[in-house]
């Protein structure tokens, strides 16, 4: 019979074996009682099974439980996210990126015996303190020097232009953020969600694949009638991007079509035609006006085919 967990831990791997297992390291640090669920999400090489003996089921009561799933297809973000919470036991799911770490165990900063799980407990009864608290996240720093901050929670979109900011985004962290709020968005990067509210509020949208999963999650907790809340009792260092890349073609495309799937998924039917115009008529041209004079037409060929997909409903592009 299989264990059940008051924490679960699930990540989706995708090629990237050693920042997972850095990940997984950084988690057995905390030594607390839980479970990680690893998907590993249609790598070139069955990395789930490495990851299986590197990390056997420990003896120890204190040690976490690592489970690793194997997908032959890419299932994207959230399909990968799905598939472990099929797997997961825990009353509240800790959804975190492979390339981050909790905390910066790789400098070998000491640590006293619990701290870790003291921060995490901080955010566990947080949510169990309201039950109308569907999703809390931590503070996110970037893993490279200096460290400055990537989220501290988020401005709501705007109207039509559908912009917003993470707040404290590339600022040093001198304390500025350290009081909890609630935010219309969680990141995706590190999510601790409770499994009563993800009854209610359904599974992560499988129809991004990649982006924007988590902005329509977020969407889709509040309608329910829950609140997500910033909390920085917790810091998660993220690699950010490695696995895609800032400029490449694929984040293009699935930019592109995405949030524009976002827009039709979520603003009213008076809403939608205006965002499409701004979206698609300024945005996009002045995007590949950019494109041309950079050369970049691997690029414009990708933003074409997004908004192509988008207007024909499907989705082109399934690697990641």
């Amino acid at each position: 019979m299989q264990a059940e967990y008051k924490l679960s831990f699930i990540t989706v791997n995708y090629n990237g074996l050693e920042d997972t297992c850095a990940l997984i390291d950084s988690i057995i640090s905390l030594q607390i009682q839980s479970e990680v669920i690893v998907v590993d999400n249609g790598s070139k090489t069955n990395e789930a099974a490495i990851i299986s003996q590197r990390y056997p089921t420990p003896s120890g009561s204190l040690l976490p439980c690592v489970t690793a799933i194997r997908s032959e297809e890419n299932l994207g973000f959230a399909g990968g996210n799905n598939l472990g919470i099929k797997s997961a036991t825990g009353d509240f799911l800790f959804f975190i990126n492979n390339d981050t770490v909790i905390d910066d165990v790789t400098k070998g900063l000491s640590k006293h015996d619990g701290e870790h799980f003291d921060k995490i407990e901080l955010l566990i009864r947080r949510m169990e303190s309201d039950p109308n608290i569907g999703m809390i996240c931590p503070k996110i720093r970037f893993f490279w020097e200096p460290q400055p901050i990537q989220f501290a929670g988020y401005t709501p979109l705007t109207t039509i232009t559908m912009r917003n900011s993470a707040i404290g985004f590339n600022e040093m962290d001198n304390g500025q953020y350290n009081t909890a709020h609630p935010t219309p968005y969680a990141h995706g990067a590190a999510m601790l969600v409770s499994r009563k509210a993800l009854q209610h509020a359904g599974m992560m949208p499988e129809c991004y694949f990649l982006y924007y999963e988590e902005l329509d999650w977020s969407v889709m907790f509040r309608r329910a009638g829950f609140t997500i809340w910033y909390d920085p009792a917790l810091t998660i260092y993220h690699k950010e991007s490695k696995s895609t890349g800032q400029n490449s073609p694929l984040r293009t495309y699935y930019i592109t079509r995405n949030r524009l799937l976002f827009a039709r998924r979520n603003l009213s039917c008076w809403q939608r035609p205006l965002t499409y115009l701004y979206l698609i008529g300024l945005v996009m041209s002045r995007d590949i006006i950019k494109y041309i004079i950079q050369r970049r037409f691997d690029l414009m060929k990708a933003a074409f085919a997004g908004v192509r997909d988008f207007i024909c409903g499907r989705q082109g592009v399934r690697e990641k």
